[in-house]
């Protein structure tokens, strides 16, 4: 499997494909240690009964759960994932929940067939689609003015932070095609965002960004 490596890479779909095909089996297990973002990050979503919640780089549906409290069986999920690995283990996941009101789309983050505008948007975890201007533009086209807009994932900690860093830098080799603006991997989304807020966890070397999209 090809490193992501060079400064000036960009993120590459194919790779990224290639990448969660072998991870897809054991993908949950991995994300274990990071649940307790996922709810923090889901929580800052300010998520109400009806809403519709675009979940980008879905996987194996791990958000699903927690969204779907919050929405209730009014709402609407639409998940956006490349790999058919993973949208297999999520669509698993629906059916044994008995689930309603998620549509998963086998689609880059830039290509997704999206329809209408949601209320909120979740990037769990998506370095590769936070760095693609394209991909961003396309998503927050389909949301809502006001929409809610919260993104979470690896960052370089502050350099005397060398475990932290370590431990970036091990993650990012495994589960990202690109390490360009590993730095603020959020600086682009929060461009075309108002009100950002990033908060940090893990030392330094995560973050928690938030926004709401503009009028």
């Amino acid at each position: 499997m090809a490193s992501p490596s060079g400064p000036g890479r960009r993120p590459d779909p194919s790779l990224a494909i290639a990448q969660y095909r072998h991870r897809a089996a054991h993908y949950d297990l991995e994300l274990l240690p990071f649940e307790p973002i996922r709810a923090e990050a889901i929580a800052l979503l300010d998520l109400r009964p009806g809403d519709t919640v675009i979940d980008v780089g879905c996987g194996t549906g791990l958000s699903f759960g927690p969204l779907v409290r919050r929405i209730g069986a009014q709402g609407r999920i639409v998940g956006i994932d490349p790999s058919p690995e993973m949208l297999a283990l999520a669509r698993q996941r629906i059916l044994q929940q008995g689930w309603s009101g998620i549509a998963l789309l086998q689609a880059t983050a830039t290509d997704a067939p999206l329809q209408g505008r949601a209320d909120a948007a979740l990037f769990h975890f998506t370095h590769d689609v936070l760095r693609d201007p394209a991909a961003l533009d396309h998503l927050l086209a389909h949301l809502k003015p006001g929409a809610r807009v919260v993104a979470a994932g690896l960052q370089w900690a502050p350099p005397w932070m060398l475990p932290a860093n370590l431990f970036v830098l091990g993650a990012a080799l495994y589960s990202v095609t690109c390490m360009e603006g590993l730095d603020r991997p959020w600086a682009l989304l929060a461009q075309r965002l108002r009100d950002v807020e990033v908060r940090t966890r893990g030392f330094g070397g995560i973050y928690i960004a938030s926004g709401r999209v503009r009028a």
